[in-house]
């Protein structure tokens, strides 16, 4: 951290089942003190073992967990959004972006915003890839730093742990494309597999929206489009659309700028982090989307 490491401390949506496996409540996964002590020792783990192949002379090919510097102008975008919460950014230089995302981060914790910054800020950030190019580690301020820590999930860590015996054993130096290419399909793989993890928790909350659609949600608007705004309730995370066609009382033009809709005749404005009350409307599980309708601002 004092190398200015990111701090991504992101909600996880979990879910209590019942015997059909259907959800009944929702509840969030928090790391704890215990958690992070763990996650300590395996990124120590990972760096150095990392280390000590990368370092070698001759260079030698190994499996390397990369993470590319952010986006400018995502980050630039980001910076227009949070400074509607009082927030910047500090775009001076590499720690200073760093610093200031952090300290974002930080300030958000337990505000109506979190969630948005949150989500927001991540993905204004580059993926994390495998590759035998090792450019250093962005996120975690690390020059070194490979998966090496659970081989009974993740085929990269079996490859380190059979490059490391073998170089270990004197071995010969394999072709570096040779292992490239697993690296691509490890990455692709992954991929598929969080998009799958992020489908399956959009299915349960759809699920789980079904069942209360006769009660009315509190949400914040996390995103406004020209054909609506995006609303997710503070209470559980999921996140449905409320329509413009579908608010009632006056027509709504979408200001981009502004990233809210305004009502043409009584000048209502809707904007990105408003509080609103919302009730399911539909809901459609094999498309996993979520639509409300808009009972009025949380006053």
């Amino acid at each position: 951290m004092q190398k200015v490491a990111i701090s991504f401390d992101k909600v996880e949506v979990r879910f209590n089942l019942n015997e059909k496996s259907e959800p009944t409540s929702v509840y969030f996964k928090e790391a704890k003190d215990a958690n992070k002590l763990i996650e300590e020792f395996m990124l120590l783990a990972n760096r150095k073992v990392a280390q000590f192949i990368g370092k070698q002379k001759p260079t030698k090919p190994f499996i390397y967990r990369v993470h590319d510097n952010p986006n400018e102008d995502k980050l630039i975008a980001l910076n227009g959004i949070i400074s509607r919460f009082g927030h910047k950014l500090d775009f001076k230089d590499k720690k200073s972006i760093s610093a200031s995302l952090n300290k974002l981060l930080e300030d958000v914790k337990g505000k109506k915003e979190q969630n948005l910054v949150d989500t927001l800020a991540i993905r204004s950030m580059s993926k994390a890839i495998y590759t035998t190019n090792n450019i250093g580690h962005y996120g975690l301020a690390f020059d070194y730093y490979s998966h090496f820590t659970s081989p009974i999930r993740r085929y990269p860590d079996v490859m380190v742990h059979r490059l490391l015996q073998h170089y270990l054993d004197g071995g010969a130096s394999p072709k570096a494309e040779v292992y490239e290419e697993k690296c691509k399909h490890s990455s692709d793989m992954e991929y598929l597999a969080s998009s799958a993890e992020r489908d399956s928790i959009k299915y349960m909350q759809i699920k789980f929206m079904q069942d209360h659609q006769d009660q009315e949600f509190v949400g914040v608007i996390s995103g406004v489009t020209e054909w609506g705004i995006y609303v997710e309730i503070i209470e559980n995370k999921c996140e449905g659309m409320v329509r413009i066609r579908d608010i009632k009382g006056d027509y709504y033009i979408f200001d981009e700028k502004e990233y809210a809709i305004v009502g043409e005749r009584t000048n209502t404005t809707y904007q990105l982090g408003d509080e609103v009350v919302v009730m399911v409307k539909n809901t459609d599980l094999v498309k996993r989307h979520l639509d409300f309708s808009l009972i009025g601002k949380n006053e």
